[in-house]
């Protein structure tokens, strides 16, 4: 079986990367960018809509 993913996108450097939702903390949580180390709410690291519906379900 293979695992969902999620598509990432950093909103300050651009950098984007697909992830398992079980490896990303609460999308309220602060994240911080593997590449340029800039911090916000996992939310607004989403690529999209459903990529965040996503997270909350399966996180």
């Amino acid at each position: 079986m293979e695992e969902t993913q999620v598509r990432v996108l950093c909103p300050e450097c651009g950098k984007n990367w697909r992830t398992a939702p079980s490896e990303l903390p609460e999308t309220t949580a602060n994240f911080h960018c593997p590449n340029c180390h800039a911090s916000r709410r996992l939310s607004e690291f989403m690529r999209t809509e459903h990529d965040l519906r996503t997270v909350k379900q399966l996180g």
